[in-house]
């Protein structure tokens, strides 16, 4: 099976990259996207997203793996991955655009007898309703007759370098029972942790959908008690650790909740539902509290400044990292900007660190300015907001930033001193 093998994966970003690099320690390998800048990059052996280290990068494109942007060095392929962004719009509506053209890239190489698997985060029923016929309308292929699908959840976990790809049970599915065997079998065949074979390509797009809802959920009423615990002078992170003591108690923490899975994957469920004519009371809830979390902590930090004595307009606020999660560049969907964004209806200066964020992706998303550390090492703040958890924040003396009378205020309660907390 491994010399009959030839697999594309199109998509080369924090899902896509890592899958090819791994796919291509057993199977010939190539890695499609359309950013050309992006894909000099790779074959120069640099990973910006972090997620592949340059030792392994550099080691699989010298064992084989191509990365390219041409359409036509995927063309002998006959095992075509799609890893593509499933974002929102600003109604927060599924935004399908980039597995339309996914799909248009695939139809335009597919052959009799390939087979498609999608591991973009879908509601139940996108692979096979919105992708496939893209597919058959562009191939001229009918399908389950010239060619197959599957769907294989993505589970990547951006900055994690514990639980990386082949460390994680991957769940797959194919659109016919010999097809469902052989997605598996291509899969477990690099996947340490295992698969798990799905009964059918809608039940694995739902398991997916469901996993960072339920997630999303649980942080959402973790926020809500913080909310609750703060009016009543009760330290959250304390409470926490006292309930955590209980073997069943889910450890959740409160904080911002971005990226592109958790902030994201609930709305495509939600719409699947009222589709189908129901209202998901309890996924939209978990929304609305956690996307109104950025708000709430700026207010609460402009709260602390006013109860130590501080006159808010002008005065000079650090913000310490603005990606999604801790020790990841990604700033998708990163809910620091509300943050920031509220603190500046206030009248405040706002100045921006973050040692791993792109300069140039956080102008091009948000118009935000990042200030290097060489240019804040000697200021002193009237407040700093430890937004993001990096290591290099974590062994730093935030103190240092402060003035006398300032603030600091710790999103996530990683710090024990001098500080307020979520």
């Amino acid at each position: 099976m491994e010399s009959e093998i030839k697999i594309a994966v199109i998509g080369l970003g924090y899902v896509g990259l890592p899958l090819a690099r791994l796919f291509s320690t057993k199977y010939k390998t190539v890695g499609f996207d359309m950013n050309q800048t992006r894909v000099d990059a790779l074959m120069a052996g640099h990973d910006a997203t972090l997620e592949v280290s340059d030792e392994l990068l550099q080691s699989a494109i010298a064992g084989g793996l191509v990365c390219t942007s041409n359409i036509e060095d995927i063309c002998d392929c006959n095992f075509y991955v799609v890893a593509v962004p499933t974002p929102v719009d600003e109604n927060h509506n599924p935004d399908l655009t980039p597995l339309y053209g996914a799909s248009t890239t695939v139809g335009e190489v597919i052959s009799k007898g390939d087979i498609v698997v999608y591991e973009s985060t879908v509601y139940p029923g996108v692979t096979e309703d919105e992708c496939i016929p893209v597919v058959e309308k562009v191939s001229g292929l009918k399908y389950n007759v010239d060619f197959f699908a599957g769907y294989s959840p993505e589970r990547i976990n951006p900055g994690d370098k514990e639980h990386t790809v082949e460390k994680i049970k991957k769940v797959t599915s194919g659109s016919t029972p010999e097809v469902a065997q052989k997605v598996n079998e291509i899969y477990a065949s690099v996947i340490i942790a295992g698969t798990h074979l799905a009964p059918s390509i809608k039940v694995a797009e739902a398991a997916k959908v469901i996993e960072n809802s339920q997630r999303d959920i649980n942080i959402a009423f973790v926020n809500e008690l913080s909310k609750i615990f703060n009016r009543m002078g009760i330290d959250t992170q304390e409470v926490l650790e006292a309930a955590s003591t209980k073997w069943n108690f889910l450890p959740f923490k409160p904080g911002l909740v971005g990226g592109h899975c958790i902030g994201v994957d609930p709305y495509y469920l939600a719409q699947c539902a009222q589709r189908h004519g129901y209202n998901p009371e309890i996924i939209l809830a978990g929304r609305r509290m956690n996307d109104g979390m950025g708000e709430y902590v700026a207010n609460q930090v402009i709260k602390c400044m006013i109860n130590n004595g501080q006159v808010i307009r002008g005065t000079d606020i650090l913000v310490l990292g603005i990606t999604f999660k801790e020790n990841c560049p990604d700033v998708r969907n990163t809910k620091v900007v509300d943050v920031i964004k509220t603190l500046k209806e206030y009248g405040v200066n706002i100045v921006i660190f973050d040692p791993l964020a792109s300069d140039r992706e956080v102008m091009k998303e948000y118009g935000l300015i990042l200030t290097p550390k060489s240019e804040i090492i000697e200021l002193k703040f009237d407040a700093v907001v430890l937004a993001v958890i990096h290591d290099e924040f974590l062994q730093m003396n935030i103190s240092m930033f402060v003035k006398e009378k300032g603030v600091i205020y710790d999103v996530k309660g990683e710090l024990k001193n001098r500080c307020y907390k979520l």
